[in-house]
């Protein structure tokens, strides 16, 4: 019986020797992908972090500390895109140029924060922070559908923010009632008295 059973597993082998060649092949080339894809990661992931941590350090009051800063910044966006770190420094530097008040500056960095976050394997935390803010401002800008259109991909959220700010671009498209509808979703999802308070404000100061 146990020729039989040895002979048995020969024959099988034989029979799908390529096949099980085959597929042992792809397993070992899987396994060997999924860990150098790990160590790739880890390692550009550790140069990403010591680039940043360059670019935060650097005295940019000074002409040579901030011509060194944008060096860092460039390199770390172009060269990893897709770190955190990268999604971090494109934050803070779309942030620290709105706070200087420059905006076109501030713009694009958020785009660019938009464009890296989008779709699979994005990121809807960055995504949305920075598609709430790039619409504040384009609607400085009097640019209402654009704004309208970066605020499109969350419209049906649970974001009072993002519907308070919706009915604000609507109302200056005087989209009145659509403007009302994202109002009253805004003050239905505020916890908070001094949000309700200004939403229903808004709602009130509507000309129907």
């Amino acid at each position: 019986e146990h020729n039989a059973g040895v002979a048995s597993v020969r024959n099988f082998y034989d029979k799908y020797r390529n096949y099980i060649v085959i597929i042992a092949t792809i397993l070992i080339l899987s396994i060997s992908s999924v860990f150098t894809i790990n160590q790739i990661s880890k390692s550009n992931n550790e140069k990403a972090a010591k680039i940043y941590n360059d670019w935060i350090s650097q005295e940019i009051e000074t002409k040579e500390g901030q011509i060194i800063s944008d060096q860092l910044f460039d390199k770390l966006v172009n060269s990893f895109k897709r770190s955190g770190y990268t999604k971090v420094a494109l934050l803070n530097q779309a942030s620290s140029f709105a706070r200087l008040g420059e905006y076109s500056k501030s713009l694009e960095n958020f785009k660019l924060l938009i464009e890296i976050t989008d779709g699979f394997g994005g990121n809807d935390l960055f995504n949305k922070i920075a598609r709430v803010n790039a619409a504040r401002l384009l609607y400085a800008e009097e640019n209402y559908d654009s704004a309208i259109l970066m605020l499109e991909k969350y419209s049906s959220s649970s974001s009072p923010m993002i519907h308070e700010l919706t009915g604000d671009i609507l109302r200056k498209q005087q989209k009145i009632q659509l403007a009302k509808e994202q109002y009253l979703l805004a003050k239905e999802q505020y916890s908070d008295e001094t949000s309700i308070s200004i939403v229903a404000m808004k709602i009130s100061n509507l000309s129907l």
